[in-house]
């Protein structure tokens, strides 16, 4: 049977530069040498995103509860979160120890899209 090896998640952003700028210089992503226009590829770890510009599409910050795009698994959330936090991360909570046995934070992107990050305890 054929195997899955790699994935890509997909955002629409409205201003492709701002996005970019946002994923590598707060989120610590590196860019794929990939040359598309109107999109960037992005990645840190194995975890890898691909961002296309859609400058007339409804921002995600208006889809409430269906602007959740992705859920991080974090080696070290609280890390991760300082981490992101001294670039200027636009986060939504602070790392809280949840009754599920996971440690979790949000964050949100410039178009609204929101991700929680977690550590399995």
């Amino acid at each position: 049977m054929a195997q899955i090896v790699n994935f890509r998640c997909v955002l629409a952003v409205r201003d492709l530069d701002v996005s970019r700028r946002y994923y590598k210089d707060v989120l610590g992503f590196s860019e794929d040498p990939i040359d598309a226009v109107g999109w960037s590829f992005l990645r840190r770890g194995s975890f890898r995103l691909m961002l296309g510009e859609c400058p007339d599409e409804r921002p995600a910050s208006e889809l409430g509860n269906h602007s959740y795009v992705a859920y991080w698994n974090i080696d070290d959330v609280d890390a991760f979160y300082d981490e992101i936090v001294a670039r200027g991360a636009l986060v939504t909570s602070r790392p809280t120890t949840k009754p599920w046995g996971l440690r979790e934070f949000g964050l949100r992107t410039p178009d609204g899209h929101r991700i929680t990050c977690g550590t399995t305890l």
